[in-house]
């Protein structure tokens, strides 16, 4: 009998020793569980960057190139995994306003890229700047970044701006021997401001403008509007647009017999508006993005080999020919967020104010950083970053784009 209870004394105490050990396994799960917690977000957390793209509507040539290029953007940062979240503002502002209310406030993401357009990232700057997260827009206007205020605090961009772009075709016009210019442009913010700069380097280099007109851009014809400055007489026509919807002035001046010269807005940077304007638009010319033509580049020049590399990667994904400027502006913004995450990881954990605050310093301090465009170098009053070498001046030659050295 005392074996039979020493027996099952021992096997009381086997069942005592192994809930304990249970409950001190569990007890050291709950420890962990509590330490994975306690440890800082920064080791778990994930970078959400959002994009408003036109991928509808009038200006979807422009925002499909950066979706695709979306896809070749790098999936972790400083060790860190990052998801992209695209959604489509249909070439809309109030889409734009809307799609940027849902990143910030049910996709909590540390930074937009977008709009693909001026009059969409213009109405952006406000919900960026009270969400306090930083903005990469991939448009044309100075007035996106410009001046630097308490909203723009928050607001970068990739493109060259209107300004630079209006410089270069007023330079160019100079050196033709033109004396007068006619502007058609969209009736939107786009089409504004950059009439505002061609006006502007028009008068530097003493040519008139003669005529000033505007269309919008689902209007089906500028007839009315051609007619109006063709009785002008103007040496040169500037076309101040973006996109396929571009193409309408051009073909219109071409059909009314008008042998001046054509320019054209760097918005006109892909392959459908070649396609759509056709031979209508042989030896007209636009101030480009470097991208168009980095093979017939200079060795020298800063932002061929980035460039090269970005039209391999894309063209390896949509083909032979398929690239464009509106996805190397999208690859741009991509190559800043990877200088700038790895900064602000050091300060705080992404999908946190803070973290947002630091990246936007960061992007803010990005100096020297080359990338498809040229050399990014930016400051407290400068969000863009690049000079006159970001820009080179094309001649549209049976649907090429062909390089025009200085």
């Amino acid at each position: 009998m005392r074996r039979f209870e020493t027996i099952e004394r021992g096997t009381q105490g086997a069942r005592t020793a192994s809930v304990r050990a249970t409950t001190s396994r569990r007890g050291l799960a709950r420890f962990a569980a509590a330490l994975c917690a306690a440890l800082p977000a920064i080791a778990l957390a994930q970078v959400k960057i959002g994009l408003v793209l036109s991928l509808t509507g009038p200006a979807a040539s422009l925002g499909i190139p950066a979706r695709d290029t979306t896809t070749l953007l790098p999936k972790q940062i400083g060790g860190q995994s990052v998801e992209y979240i695209v959604l489509d503002d249909a070439s809309d502002t109030t889409q734009a306003v809307q799609d940027t209310k849902k990143l910030i406030s049910e996709n909590h993401v540390d930074a937009i890229i977008g709009s693909s357009i001026t009059p969409n990232s213009l109405a952006m700057i406000d919900v960026v700047a009270d969400g306090e997260t930083p903005m990469i827009s991939l448009a044309s206007s100075a007035k996106i970044i410009e001046p630097v205020d308490a909203k723009r605090h928050w607001v970068f961009k990739t493109p060259q701006t209107d300004a630079m772009m209006a410089s270069a075709i007023a330079a160019h016009a100079s050196t033709h021997g033109v004396k007068t210019i006619a502007f058609i442009g969209q009736a939107d913010a786009l089409g504004e401001t950059f009439y505002t700069e061609v006006a502007k380097f028009a008068q530097l280099h003493h040519i008139d403008v003669v005529a000033s007109e505007r269309f919008n851009r689902t209007d089906p014809s500028v007839t009315g509007q051609v007619l109006k400055i063709l009785a002008t007489h103007p040496d040169a026509v500037v076309v101040g647009a973006a996109g396929t919807p571009a193409a309408l002035p051009p073909k219109t001046l071409r059909e009314r017999g008008y042998k001046g010269l054509i320019y054209h807005n760097h918005g006109v940077g892909n392959n459908d508006f070649l396609r759509v304007c056709g031979a209508d638009c042989n030896g007209t010319f636009l101030p480009a993005s470097p991208v168009l033509v980095a093979a017939q580049l200079p060795a020298d020049h800063p932002a061929k080999r980035l460039a090269l590399d970005y039209i391999a990667r894309f063209e390896a994904l949509r083909g032979p020919g398929s690239v464009s400027a509106f996805g190397s502006y999208t690859w741009d913004a991509g190559m800043l967020l990877s200088n700038a995450v790895p900064i602000a990881l050091k300060v705080a954990a992404p999908g946190t104010p803070e973290f947002r605050g630091a990246l936007r310093d960061a992007l803010e301090a990005t100096r020297g950083l080359s990338d498809t465009n040229g050399v990014v170098n930016m400051s407290a009053t400068d969000h863009l970053g690049l000079d006159q070498r970001a820009r080179v001046m094309v001649e549209i030659k049976n649907a090429k784009w062909v390089y025009q050295p200085h």
